[in-house]
């Protein structure tokens, strides 16, 4: 969500960021918003006058009472009530008009970093750079899921008796090299300065509002019924969440923080044949990185926390990709973004693991949050998250590059000490 004092000094601006986003159906929104807000300023106006003028009449009557003048007095208070029941109408109006603002405010899209391309879709997203020699072995490479099944790893049939499609149960030396994952990239994180943290899974719904842009919140959110609750569809939500109406001193800053959390998602749409297995799930677990810093600190960290990924991902003999995300392709929220992706020999291709946001001070604004600066003035913070790894799609990754002819699967060094010093996996 932008500052309202910027689209209503900057509207050009505004109207090109959303035809650059290709939404041209929310430009009527921006003549519509500022004609709202001037007549809120209006409103706002007229009521501080009634104001005024309450306390200026209070003093008049107190004066013309002790001067006896009681008809002039009874005067006087009429004009006090006809006052109080215009001033009772005009804050009701107030309420009325900054919640449409307010509305408004929440589906104008952020301004992109100029850096951003400019494109409709994900098929106009830019590779940036490739890390490690991608390899396509001398043999097949079956589906992510029939490597799983080798290892009697993954029980797909009797998680959709249980719980429907888009679920699983992980098994043996499969489920032991997904918390191995975890954990290591848990310790990755850890090693990198950053504060482990498990969350809430669950938040109010205020919080949804404040960490995600409305269609988000109804394409991913499960809502508990009955309850002012919903399941987090990332530990993001739930730590930035953290900070809601919150002062933060500015030399706590950066937060740098690492959260673990499982994940739940409705997935909506459909989906490829190579979503298939753990592609698209609705649930699974993460572990993230999250930034809460001064805006002149975010780009930097941006840059830091996408190679945080790559460093990962290759020192597990996994090849990775960086893709910059175009404008048509960016959530509402965010002013710059990318994924990094994992190369898989059996597709001979890459698909995403990872992806790295930054969101400037829309989170902050929606949600409240503050520092409080060295000169004793209140400012927004820029927040910015990424993914340190997902183990559904991690781990197709991962059994693909590290899968040897014999079926077997590499065990890479770093990772040997979260599974009990084995060096390989045997079916």
């Amino acid at each position: 969500m932008i500052d309202i004092r910027f689209l209503r000094e900057n509207p050009d601006i505004v109207r090109q960021n959303i035809k650059n986003k290709f939404q041209d159906a929310k430009l009527p929104l921006v003549d519509e918003v500022i004609a709202l807000d001037a007549e809120n300023r209006r409103t706002q106006q007229e009521a501080n006058d009634l104001r005024a003028d309450r306390n200026r009449y209070s003093k008049e009557i107190g004066n013309l009472m002790r001067k006896g003048q009681k008809e002039e007095a009874e005067a006087m208070k009429k004009k006090v009530t006809d006052a109080d029941d215009r001033r009772a109408a005009l804050e009701a109006k107030e309420v009325e008009l900054a919640a449409r603002i307010r509305e408004i405010m929440m589906l104008i899209p952020n301004i992109i970093d100029p850096s951003v391309p400019i494109g409709p879709d994900d098929s106009a997203n830019v590779e940036v750079e490739r890390f490690g020699e991608p390899v396509v072995p001398q043999f097949d490479i079956p589906y992510h899921t029939e490597i799983m099944e080798r290892f009697a790893g993954i029980d797909m049939d009797a998680a959709g008796r249980v719980s429907g499609n888009g679920f699983y149960y992980l098994l043996g030396d499969i489920a032991r090299l997904h918390e191995a994952v975890l954990a290591y990239a848990r310790d990755f994180m850890i090693d990198r300065g950053f504060t482990f943290c498990i969350p809430p899974f669950m938040i109010h719904g205020n919080v949804v509002e404040g960490v995600m842009s409305q269609n988000d919140m109804d394409s991913m959110m499960y809502k508990i019924e009955g309850e002012d609750l919903y399941l987090i569809g990332t530990s993001e939500h739930s730590m930035i969440g953290r900070y809601i109406d919150q002062i933060l001193p500015e030399d706590s800053l950066p937060q740098k923080l690492t959260s673990y959390s499982p994940c739940f998602r409705k997935e909506k749409g459909a989906h490829g044949i190579e979503e298939r297995g753990v592609y698209r799930i609705h649930q699974f677990e993460k572990q993230e990185m999250i930034i809460v810093c001064r805006p002149e600190d975010s780009m930097d960290w941006y840059e830091r926390m996408w190679r945080y990924s790559v460093e990962l991902f290759r020192s597990l003999d996994i090849p990775v990709r960086q893709l910059e995300c175009c404008s048509g392709d960016l959530a509402d929220l965010k002013v710059k973004s990318c994924d990094i992706e994992a190369w898989s020999p059996r597709q001979k291709k890459y698909f995403e693991v990872c992806s790295c946001s930054n969101l400037g001070d829309a989170q902050a604004r929606r949600l409240k949050m503050r520092v409080k600066g060295a000169d004793g003035k209140n400012y927004l913070p820029h927040t910015l998250n990424n993914t340190v790894v997902a183990p559904p799609r991690m781990l197709i990754a991962f059994l693909e590059n590290n899968l040897c002819a014999d079926g077997s699967v590499k065990i890479p060094a770093a990772l040997r000490p979260y599974m009990g010093g084995k060096e390989v996996l045997v079916p």
